[in-house]
């Protein structure tokens, strides 16, 4: 028997950042978001030798320990060694035997919330093989506990909710971890020509985003003016997203990322770098109307809108800057699970 899972990637494409605590707390978030379809797999075989055996297929790496109640951490799986502990604490109650393979599209500090969407194929997975009792909001949930509790890593919380619903969503975010996911009724030609026009260029850079969001939590908690300020704007960014999809207005799109964009730099220190600003100015002179990084910032992925037909002018231009356009169409299906006999 094998479980097999795959959840996809996403781009965000406003409000990125109001997610993160404190600000959600006090303020309320706001993000637009758009899973893509690159994805994260994962797959499960049970065992019956009282092993467990992890397998990173993208990193050619193999990890072997006993069956246990808790796996130690210390290693460089830790986050998945999280997810069987969790699941063994709350669910099963004794050990398990299996191997776990996964691979995912895009390298880690990509921006393309990577580690999170893992951890919901992952979760799948389990939940597939052990028939758990989880939802979508459930597994959502579950994932960013395991996350941002049980690991303590820093970041928000449109990742997992992304990966496991799929499709473009407008979120909502408010203190004591309350979620809310407003899907959206997006025309296929209009996310069609969305997909055409918007460039996803990878710089061939990654970036700790753990690092970036602190700084962020930081400004939040002092209470920082002009950080909280950009924020408030990134979220009203979101709703005009929102509604320039929604009514097929696609000419503004380019406008309100770069608003976004603006907005976003003020955030924290480190979110821009000398290379994205030549990358934003070289795109921008080639044709392209507005732009943003991918996730927190600071490496990985940028994305360009580029109307009508500027967009071969605009990859033309980045060339020179070594990196890569990323093929990829949006996609409607979250989280995916099945079994083979």
């Amino acid at each position: 028997m094998i479980i097999r899972s795959k959840a996809p990637l996403r781009i965000g494409l406003a409000g990125g950042g109001t997610d993160v605590s404190p600000y959600s707390d006090i303020y309320g978030g706001a993000i637009l978001n758009a899973t893509i379809s690159m994805y994260a797999y994962a797959n499960i075989v049970p065992r019956d030798d009282n092993k467990i055996i992890i397998r990173l297929n993208d990193k050619d790496e193999v990890f072997e320990y006993d069956s246990v109640l808790e796996l130690p951490m210390g290693d460089k799986v830790d986050l998945l060694k999280a997810i069987y502990n969790r699941i063994v604490k709350k669910y099963i109650h004794k050990p398990l035997s299996f191997e776990l393979s996964t691979y995912v599209d895009a390298p880690p500090g990509s921006g393309l919330g990577t580690s999170s969407t893992l951890v919901v194929a992952v979760l799948g997975a389990f939940a597939e093989w052990l028939s758990l009792p989880l939802g979508e909001y459930d597994l959502a949930h579950l994932a960013f506990e395991i996350e941002r509790i049980d690991m303590a890593m820093a970041g928000g919380k449109q990742d997992q909710y992304a990966a496991t619903f799929g499709g473009f969503n407008f979120m909502e975010f408010y203190d004591k971890d309350k979620v809310i996911i407003n899907p959206l009724r997006i025309k296929d030609k209009v996310m069609n020509e969305l997909a055409y026009n918007i460039i996803l260029y990878y710089t061939q850079t990654s970036r700790n985003s753990s690092d970036i969001i602190e700084r962020q939590q930081k400004n939040v908690s002092s209470k920082s003016e002009k950080p909280i300020e950009a924020m408030h704007k990134l979220k009203e960014q979101s709703v005009l997203m929102k509604e320039a999809l929604l009514k097929g207005k696609l000419d503004q799109i380019g406008e309100i990322l770069n608003l976004g964009w603006q907005y976003k730099k003020q955030m924290a220190e480190g979110i821009t770098t000398t290379l994205f600003e030549d990358l934003y100015e070289t795109a921008i002179k080639a044709g392209a109307s507005g732009g943003k990084i991918s996730g927190a910032g600071g490496g990985g992925f940028i994305f360009f809108y580029c109307p009508g037909t500027t967009r071969y002018n605009v990859i033309k231009a980045l060339d020179k800057f070594g990196g890569s356009v990323q093929r990829y169409e949006f996609t409607k299906q979250g989280l995916e699970t099945w079994t083979i006999d």
